[in-house]
Formats: structure tokens, sequence, C-alpha cells
């Protein structure tokens, strides 16, 4: 696996591989990996004849008052995972490279980004269009794929790649769990055994919402009610409880195929997030 660390070296190596006539598969991450990222790497490879895996924890994503400070970070160990994975590249440009100081553009994308996580972190969604359009343009990948955890991000980025007419095929990859329910996340790795107990009742709530609807409840306040109800029974904080459409990202007062349930909730320091599509997709 080779290790470019500058924009200008990363592009000369996809120039390469795009005029042998080959395919580029881009995951972009944020590093500490675990076994979701693994997946969205094996699904790159199969999709593409090169993958590469970006590592960047990207700042203007990040609020005042957030964690990136703190983010967890361990470049040797996601190294060798990515490695053991068949990547090609790994792609770790520093803050400077990718964001020099004379830069001042951004890229936004309007209606989407100021509901559900939007509301409660002004700015990042353009931190991560922004990012992401970086990416795309120094690594031209054909496909790049995203974990469906992170349902808004995917979302947005599917909306920017639609309007700016890039020819990349978005992937959005299944929620990746613990044995015990809970959305993998680099972010678990902050809860406590008990904040992680707790934590719990995100899955759980999806699972309640999932039967409800096989049950034939169609009205979505009655749900909110129930997952509300649920959440509330473990010490965590309830920031948002929503039921949207998937592409739209609109509320839903009647319960329909498209139908997502979005989650997020701080368990002590930390915030979490989830959601399920509630009708199975076929």
């Amino acid at each position: 696996m080779e290790i470019i660390r500058t924009p200008a070296a990363m592009t000369a190596w996809a120039n390469r591989i795009l005029a042998a006539g080959q395919t580029i598969g881009l995951v972009p991450t944020m590093g500490f990996f675990h076994e979701g990222h693994l997946r969205l790497m094996r699904t790159a490879k199969e999709k593409a004849d090169h993958t590469v895996v970006s590592l960047f924890v990207n700042p203007i994503q990040f609020g005042a008052n957030e964690d990136l400070g703190k983010y967890p970070r361990d470049f040797s160990r996601d190294c060798q995972l990515a490695e053991a994975e068949g990547v090609d590249v790994l792609f770790a440009p520093g803050v400077q490279d990718m964001y020099p100081s004379e830069a001042c553009t951004r890229v936004m994308v309007s209606g989407l980004t100021d509901v559900l996580c939007g509301a409660s972190r002004p700015g990042h969604f353009a931190g991560v269009t922004t990012v992401v359009a970086k990416l795309f343009h120094i690594i031209k990948p054909q496909c790049a794929v995203f974990g469906k955890k992170d349902f808004q991000q995917l979302a947005v980025i599917m909306r920017m790649v639609a309007d700016l007419n890039w020819d990349v095929e978005i992937v959005g990859h299944p929620i990746v769990r613990e044995p015990d329910g809970l959305a993998m996340s680099s972010r678990n790795t902050y809860l406590s055994g008990t904040e992680r107990q707790a934590a719990l009742c995100l899955s759980r709530a999806i699972a309640h919402a999932r039967r409800r609807v096989r049950e034939g409840l169609v009205e979505a306040e009655i749900l909110l009610q129930e997952v509300e109800w649920l959440l509330q029974q473990e010490a965590v904080t309830i920031e948002y409880a929503s039921l949207v459409d998937q592409a739209t990202l609109r509320p839903l007062a009647v319960l329909q195929k498209g139908v997502v349930l979005a989650l997020a909730i701080k368990v002590g320091a930390t915030r979490l997030i989830d959601n399920d599509t509630l009708f199975e997709e076929h």
C-alpha cells in the first residue's frame, strides 16, 4: 500500500491510473478505523480496479465546542488495517495541504443542511461538502462509498453530485452494528460502560418503530411519541427524533415507503446518531 501525503502527488497517481484505462474507488474517512470502515473498503474494491482511502480529520466540519482536538487517532493502526484490506493508496494530507491560508472557497448545499444534524451544527455540512468536493477533484474517483449511518451526510453528498453533474457513483453502505445493536462509530470509544448500555436505546427505538410499521401504524406523530418515550427511559438527552423522507429530509405526517427514522442523542458528553428506513427496501 502506498501512502500519499500531498494533493499534487495524489492527482499524479490518479492520472496514471486513469490513463491506463482503470477505475478508482474512494472511501473518504477521518480515520480510527473499525469494521464499518473496513466494509466500505471492501465494497470499493468490488466496484473499482483501485481503491483509495482518504484519512483526514477535517477541521472545518467541527464546530467551536466540538471534539476536533480529542477526536480519536491512530495512524499506524489505520495503515495496518487498510493494507490488510488490500487498499492501494492511503491519502493522508495535512491541514495546510487541504486548506492553504489563502483559501476562501466553500461548497454549500442549501435546503438539506439546515435540519436534523444541521440545525444544531451550523456550518458542519459546508465543511463536509467542501472537503468531499476537494477529494473528488484530487483523486478523480469513478465511485465513492459512504456509510448510511451518516444518513443526512449521504443525502447531501448525493444532492451535491447531482447538482454539479459529477460523474461519480455514490454508494451508500448499510449501517454496520456491534453484536448488541449499537451502530459502529469511532466516537463509541468515548463511552463508559454505563453510557454504552444507555446508548442501546437507539437501536431499541429503531426496532420498536419497525415493529409498529409492520403492525400497520401510519401516524407519524404517534410513532414519534412512542420513540421519544423509549429514549427517555435512559439517561440521555434527545437532540432530535424525526420521521423524514429519505431524499428531501422533509418531515412526514403519514408513514410511507421512503420514510427514515433519524435519531440524535447525547450520552454524557458524547453525541451519537442512528437511523433506519422503516419499510423493507427492494
